[in-house]
């Protein structure tokens, strides 16, 4: 087996504007750090162009009205300013459709056997985009729409998806807080961005786990709330299939929070969810990029994601 990267050049044309920390330089760090895991491992990485979505998939999450609403807001020229952080230009639109399209091939990919895991390396990010709301750099929740996508199209009934982002997922939570066959689990900062996902915001069947983490916190506190609340959450839940929000921002590193996580944490965290995908669900798992703002920081944490994931895959 092998670890699948799906990813697309329009990405890279989602314009924020040259002071916006979600920018394309984001996607030249990853693709730089995934050719130099590509020259030490060879055939154990596998590239796909992500597909254009088809809206059908999108509107699992998202309502008609609101995949409408974003599509026809984006311009012909300059910005359009969804919120003072979310923002749309010319080619956004194209890029958010293949961000989703990665997923979607993705989850394809990983639930038909044709390999054990895979990354997307994908922007416009996805995990604060709630079903009717564009937030925090997202217009539509990528990993929320690939778990619905992997029950619909594969028959697999329960999905979990853990999200390690420095930012509590809003938008995640929101689409599974009804669904008892959908679990979320969140590690992040708190207090920060977007204010949501304390401990008692459980989902209607206990199916939410949120651990959030002091601003400072370090590598025995991420491991510690993985270990104690995530890991027999997950276990109790017996996932069919597994995704990861994977954020990079909680590295010491990045501007945007103030969490004091290294490389080896992103590794370890990997391979421990990993484990509970190999006991479960034959250890099928899509990640899918979400935060991470500081380059350097970013090349050396998905180094490290994505070298475990090719461990899992093995």
């Amino acid at each position: 087996m092998s670890t699948l990267i799906v990813s697309h050049p329009t990405c890279t044309q989602h314009d924020t504007g040259s002071y916006h920390p979600e920018r394309p330089e984001r996607l030249v760090a990853i693709s730089r750090a995934l050719e130099d895991e590509e020259q030490k491992f060879g055939l154990l990485l596998r590239r796909q162009e992500a597909p254009l979505a088809a809206l059908a998939p999108i509107e699992r999450v998202h309502p008609c009205s609101y995949v409408e609403r974003i599509l026809t807001s984006v311009p012909k020229n300059g910005y359009h300013y969804l919120d003072s952080d979310t923002v749309l230009s010319p080619h956004s639109g194209q890029a958010a459709l293949r961000a989703v399209g990665a997923v979607l091939a993705a989850v394809d990919a990983v639930a038909g056997g044709m390999t054990r895991n895979a990354f997307c390396a994908v922007r416009p990010p996805g995990h604060h985009a709630e079903p009717t709301s564009a937030m925090g750099f997202c217009l539509f929740n990528n990993v929320a729409i690939g778990a619905y996508h992997a029950r619909a199209c594969h028959g697999l009934r329960r999905v979990a998806v853990v999200d390690f982002d420095v930012h509590h997922g809003n938008g995640t939570q929101a689409a599974f807080w009804n669904d008892a066959n959908m679990f979320y689990a969140s590690t992040h900062q708190s207090p920060c961005y977007p204010g949501t996902g304390t401990p008692h915001e459980r989902g209607c069947a206990n199916n939410i786990v949120n651990v959030p983490l002091a601003p400072g916190s370090g590598s025995e506190d991420f491991r510690h709330s993985v270990t104690v609340h995530i890991l027999p959450a997950l276990r109790a839940f017996k996932p069919d299939f597994l995704l990861f929000s994977a954020g990079f921002d909680a590295h010491t590193r990045d501007p945007l929070a103030s969490l004091n996580l290294v490389e080896t944490d992103f590794d370890w965290v990997t391979r421990a969810i990993g484990q509970v995908a190999a006991e479960y669900c034959g250890g099928r798992i899509v990640s899918v990029l979400e935060g991470g703002y500081d380059m350097s920081a970013l090349y050396h944490s998905v180094t490290a994601h994505v070298h475990a994931m090719i461990d899992l895959s093995v």
